[in-house]
């Protein structure tokens, strides 16, 4: 939904023009609003670098928040000011920061994995294979399109992923026919959706303009698309907005419970048993890192001290006792 604030509608058309997630959009939208409103309303462009420290103080000593929240903070109101009012924050000095916890990634075993997805049925159950076979995100996975999807060659590609960046990654075989099965019935509904005048999905960027029927072809359907339809207010087409990510966490908080184990996972703790079991079964890290998507090794290497946890190959004194 578009703001009423003039301002605000040009702050996120500017972080269009830049090609920012809806996510990050989103993101630093609210932020930019939580400054105004902390300063009681004043505009941005009144204001400067000492009501940004003062600003991303409070969020550290009188909220708590954690230090990756107060950067997500900085980094929006370093955009607002150095990209859309054109005044590069160069006055704003040390800021109390939020201490950055070093919390090992929960991982489950491959028994544990099998447990939770037999938990999962339909859509949710595809989903939860794809996070752990793939090493997807659950962003990543609800935004596949038909095309980018290869059941032959057994890959997937993520378009603009996480760093706008695109990637290959692996379909593991298991999840091929399944798939397919998957795809076959998407289609049919489809084709049902046309008949009717439906049939449309939103698609990236200027796309719409530069091929007006693409998003009503085949290839560029969701995957996963909602139950439900749309009408676009701007274009007035009858549109499918893929699943909601709330709907395959809440399927997954249940499958977790009825499982019995007493890891607190989520849907990523798939992609952290995706990442721990290929370095276990002897990949090289290098690999790793690209199926994944970081940017930087030493994000993957994060998983190799979630092997070495519990002491592997370590005789425990206690077991000398006798």
């Amino acid at each position: 939904m578009q703001p009423k604030s003039p301002f605000l509608r040009a702050l996120q058309a500017n972080m269009k023009l830049r090609h920012f997630s809806p996510r990050t959009i989103d993101a630093y939208t609210s932020w930019v609003k939580r400054y105004i409103h902390f300063h009681r309303n004043r505009h941005p462009a009144e204001m400067g670098g000492r009501e940004v420290v003062a600003f991303l103080t409070w969020l550290v000593v009188e909220r708590r928040v954690a230090a990756s929240t107060q950067n997500q903070a900085l980094a929006a109101l370093l955009f607002l000011y150095g990209t859309v009012l054109e005044r590069p924050l160069t006055d704003i000095g040390a800021i109390p920061r939020g201490r950055t916890p070093t919390r090992l990634p929960v991982v489950l075993t491959p028994a544990e994995v099998r447990r939770v997805l037999a938990g999962l049925t339909g859509y949710d159950r595809l989903v939860g294979l794809l996070l752990y076979g793939s090493g997807l995100r659950l962003g990543e996975a609800l935004t596949l399109r038909v095309k980018d999807i290869d059941l032959d060659r057994g890959e997937l590609t993520l378009r603009r992923a996480k760093g706008a960046r695109d990637r290959v990654t692996v379909l593991a075989q298991s999840i091929r026919d399944p798939l397919r099965i998957h795809l076959e019935r998407v289609r049919a509904r489809h084709q049902r959706d046309l008949v009717t005048g439906a049939g449309w999905v939103e698609l990236p960027g200027a796309l719409a303009r530069k091929y007006p029927n693409a998003g009503h072809s085949w290839p560029w359907q969701w995957v996963f698309p909602a139950t439900r339809r749309y009408r676009d207010e701007e274009t007035g087409q009858i549109r499918r907005h893929h699943r909601h990510p709330s709907a395959v966490q809440r399927a997954m908080t249940r499958a977790v419970r009825a499982s019995g184990i007493s890891k607190r996972a989520s849907c990523h703790t798939l992609r952290h048993s995706f990442a721990t079991h290929l370095l276990g079964a002897g990949y090289d890290i290098r690999t790793v890192q690209e199926l994944l998507g970081h940017r930087d090794v030493t994000t993957t290497m994060i998983y190799t001290h979630v092997l070495n946890r519990g002491g592997m190959g370590v005789k425990s004194p206690a077991d000398l006792l006798g």
